[in-house]
């Protein structure tokens, strides 16, 4: 099992978990056992990155098969901002969503979206939050996100230019080569 929180989890925290570039969120129901939203497909056994159909699968597991060899913690992310609603709804709600489908979106119903909802009410995901102050509203970050996309276009618009010139050599050499642009002799 992954390193664990120094924390023991009760009924209705949630359970972070780091993945590398990004942390994945359960809601931890007792008896060792979470509830988390997983690739619906299957693709991705250790959570969720981006799955292809857009839907998500709600799974219960128990934490040690969700953590795997992955760090985790008890992270109740906003509790200073929300009162959490009652253990009893959260984990009732939480285990009767199970083997449910659901729409997934990287920016507004992702695992963090979806255990925060489970326990405050409201689907908030401060990781996203955090992506998009950084990538959009820090000038430099905005600065490099448009520096790449006027050099991408650049590039784009050369390389059309580039095949509509190769195209029309390509038709000047064919009619230039063709019999009936070559005057016939009698």
């Amino acid at each position: 099992m992954g390193t664990k929180s120094s924390k023991n989890p009760e009924p209705g925290d949630l359970i972070e978990i780091s993945r590398g570039g990004y942390q994945h969120w359960a809601v931890y129901v007792g008896d060792g056992y979470v509830v988390h939203l997983t690739a619906a497909c299957g693709s991705s056994p250790n959570g969720l990155s981006s799955p292809p159909n857009k839907k998500a699968l709600v799974k219960k597991e128990k934490l040690q098969d969700a953590v795997g060899t992955d760090e985790w913690k008890v992270n109740n992310i906003l509790d200073k901002k929300y009162r959490p609603r009652p253990v009893d709804v959260i984990v009732r709600e939480a285990c009767a969503r199970e083997g449910q489908e659901l729409p997934y979106g990287i920016a507004t119903r992702n695992c963090e979206h979806f255990a925060t909802e489970l326990r405050y009410g409201k689907a908030e995901s401060q990781q996203v939050v955090t992506a998009f102050y950084l990538s959009v509203l820090n000038p430099l970050g905005l600065a490099t996100a448009m520096a790449v996309d006027a050099i991408a276009h650049r590039v784009l618009k050369l390389a059309g230019s580039m095949s509509r010139n190769k195209k029309k050599r390509r038709q000047s050499h064919t009619l230039m080569q063709s019999p009936a642009s070559t005057p016939q002799r009698s």
